[in-house]
């Protein structure tokens, strides 16, 4: 099996390098099309990443995309970070990323979900699984159910001691368990380790029979869990996640793919937000309110505006909105300045923040020009960067960082 590539957001793999060939680079341009040029940019010897981070498998070629650091920081860094903000963000349970787990060799991303997956249906197997009713349409010696006239006539002008009939069967053989079945067979296709393989087995043996089909998007969509089936809410996320993630048959039925991607903009904000609001949680003295993606109307009926951090206190209102990617020279550019004096006059603050992750670094709030009235606040905005590490973990110290910063 061929040794897994580690590569950062924003970093270029090319064609030769760490055992990636063309025909890998033809599986990684079809992916790309197919997600409508996302993920990463085609050179025409390489790719280059964008802010995706993750991981993606060709069949035997595994690539881990880190999350960006210095360039002294090294993969094995960032993996277990990446994972602590899943958790974080509500991606993933507490005890898919304890440490017995990371110690294990060759653990990347796709794997813990994968376990995550496989723990979940354990749990139900061990709880036992639901039963449906459903109407099966086949030949009995017997009549029950409904007679299908036409399909008596089709099956059954020669032997007609038999009835084609449509009637009710209350089994384990519905939609919901064809769905965990086809994702349990997506988990054996791409399973590294013996671990991972030894416990897919286990579990497929004790899975009841179902019929195998491919679920189409609108069908998962359509999926609904009731009373009776809430303990199946986690396993469908995660077979939903797997099933949507995978590319059968990508290059010309010679290359099978699936990925599991997230955008680091969207997960810093996420994970901001999560810190904020556990800190306004544990500390209620401070009387802190705070809401993301709040929106107003911007312009007409359908244009509106959200700020990533809406954060209250008394009489205060303070906006923040996260960006991943480092501004060069710490200036933010003339658009995020211009969205953010937007945010001050669309939400009557004077106080607003552009937040990056980085060695710590506070501009100061800078006016920006009154042109109205003499009457009306001077809106601020300041660029803050927080230390998303220390000492190699996630800093426990980030929320009272962000509100130091953003009301000093």
């Amino acid at each position: 099996m061929q040794k897994p590539i580690d590569v950062f957001e924003h970093g270029r793999l090319l064609i030769g390098e760490q055992g990636f060939e063309k025909n890998h680079w033809d599986a990684f341009v079809k992916l790309n099309t197919l997600q409508n040029n996302e993920y990463f940019d085609i050179l025409h010897n390489g790719l280059r990443f964008k802010q995706f981070v993750g991981v993606i498998q060709v069949e035997g070629l595994l690539v881990n995309i880190h999350p960006k650091a210095d360039k002294n920081d090294s993969d094995e860094k960032w993996k277990p970070v990446l994972l602590e903000m899943l958790k974080t963000c509500g991606k993933l349970k507490a005890q898919s990323t304890g440490q017995a787990q990371l110690k294990r060799q060759h653990i990347n991303l796709l794997e813990v979900y994968f376990e995550y997956y496989l723990n979940e249906l354990e749990q139900l197997l061990r709880q036992g699984l639901v039963k449906r009713y459903r109407t099966e349409k086949s030949n009995v010696k017997a009549l029950k159910g409904k007679l299908d006239f036409a399909g008596n006539i089709r099956y059954n002008l020669i032997h007609q001691e038999r009835f084609y009939t449509a009637h009710q069967v209350y089994d384990h053989n519905h939609q919901l368990h064809q769905v965990l079945n086809h994702a349990l067979n997506i988990v054996g296709q791409f399973s590294r380790t013996t671990f991972l393989n030894d416990k897919r087995k286990r579990i497929q043996l004790a899975f009841p029979e179902v019929d195998h089909f491919k679920p189409s998007v609108q069908l998962l969509e359509a999926l609904q869990i009731d009373r009776k089936t809430a303990a199946y809410e986690q396993a469908l996320q995660l077979a939903k996640l797997i099933i949507l993630n995978y590319s059968p048959d990508i290059n010309q039925g010679k290359q099978k793919m699936i990925s599991i991607l997230f955008d680091m903009n969207v997960l810093w904000e996420e994970y901001v937000l999560k810190i904020l609001r556990n800190y306004a949680h544990q500390h209620p003295n401070e009387n802190w309110t705070i809401t993301g993606q709040e929106s107003k109307r911007f312009y007409g009926h359908s244009r509106t505006i959200r700020p990533d951090i809406v954060l209250r206190k008394e009489k205060e209102t303070y906006v923040i909105d996260t960006k991943w990617k480092r501004p060069a020279n710490n200036a933010a550019s003339i658009e995020d300045l211009r969205q953010m004096y937007a945010y001050a006059r669309f939400w009557k603050t004077n106080k607003v923040m552009l937040l990056y992750p980085g060695e710590h670094f506070d501009s100061g709030y800078h006016s920006y020009p009154n042109n109205f009235d003499d009457h009306t606040n001077h809106h601020q905005c300041k660029i803050g960067m927080v230390n998303i590490l220390n000492d190699g973990k996630l800093s426990k110290t980030l929320a009272d960082d962000v509100l130091g910063m953003v009301t000093l």
